[in-house]
């Protein structure tokens, strides 16, 4: 087990605190701010990074690539599409124009950018997947030339097409970034237990899954319950976030939840400060988890 360092806070993400959001938003409100965080999760042995492709993460990007030698070993876990920035396009220019201004960013994809423009919404309708593999190809971009150690898809669309009996969508995401990126792939979801079934119905081999995992059942749907079956069962690979329950949960009643359970690989968090990462990592690192792998 291993623990990833997602980015949550630095982009106002609080699930228990509308307030606590917007503070964090406006102190991470410089790269800097940002950046000094990281360090400090880098400085503590923490190697592997959850990111989301937030329009800011490219300047993260930028960082780790003109600061090479000082980031030699990180891994990045990119996590797609970042929903807000696709909303956003798609209220200022339609479904058509969010799709092409995206890809729009990928020299690779220029051309079918204008060929999506001249067919409209139809070519989307027609051959779906290969939309999605171009927008992947485009999301991508601002992690170029860094170590890329899994690529997730977010819940809101995860959760969204297999809700929709998708599976080929799925599958399809997890062999295009194996065979023509090369990296691992998987899923961040807001029902582990639907998921794992749904994944292996739909033959896909052992995607990596991300889901709420923490002694309070805290986002756990439908069950806590279900939850602790479906990773014990052991048929796919997990990662646990929010084993902190948002603060519902005492840091070492939280770990010592977490590491009951064999079959979970990695722990992802986030932390603002320098105290808490160190006091995090401390605490992982006594109950035997090391913070890289």
């Amino acid at each position: 087990m291993k623990l990833i360092f997602g980015d949550n806070q630095f982009f106002g993400i609080n699930h228990m605190s509308e307030d606590k959001a917007q503070a964090q938003s406006e102190r991470f409100s410089t790269l800097e701010s940002i950046i000094k965080v990281i360090d400090c999760a880098y400085d503590s042995g923490i190697r592997d990074f959850m990111f989301t492709t937030h329009d800011r993460v490219g300047e993260i990007c930028d960082h780790f690539r003109q600061c090479s030698t000082r980031y030699a070993d990180i891994r990045l876990y990119p996590a797609m599409p970042y929903a807000h920035k696709y909303a956003n396009l798609v209220s200022e220019k339609g479904i058509l124009g969010a799709v092409s201004e995206v890809l729009g960013g990928s020299r690779s994809a220029s051309s079918v950018v204008r060929a999506v423009v001249r067919a409209g919404i139809g070519a989307m309708q027609q051959d779906p997947i290969a939309v999605m593999r171009l927008l992947v190809d485009a999301e991508l971009q601002m992690f170029r030339g860094l170590r890329i150690e899994a690529i997730f898809l977010q819940n809101i669309v995860t959760d969204l097409l297999f809700g929709m009996v998708a599976g080929k969508a799925l599958k399809e995401f997890v062999d295009y970034a194996r065979r023509q990126h090369k990296v691992d792939a998987g899923f961040i979801t807001m029902n582990l237990p639907a998921l794992s079934k749904f994944v292996a119905e739909s033959g896909i081999d052992r995607p990596l899954l991300c889901a709420s995992f923490n002694k309070a059942g805290y986002l756990m749907n439908p069950s806590k319950q279900s939850y602790e079956l479906t990773v014990r069962e052991g048929k796919q690979r997990f990662i646990a976030m929010s084993v902190f329950a948002s603060g519902g949960v005492r840091p070492e009643e939280a770990i010592e939840y977490v590491r009951g359970f064999d079959g979970i690989d990695a722990v992802l968090f986030g932390a603002s400060s320098r105290q808490h990462i160190e006091e995090t990592v401390r605490l992982f690192r006594g109950a035997g988890v090391t913070a890289q792998a």
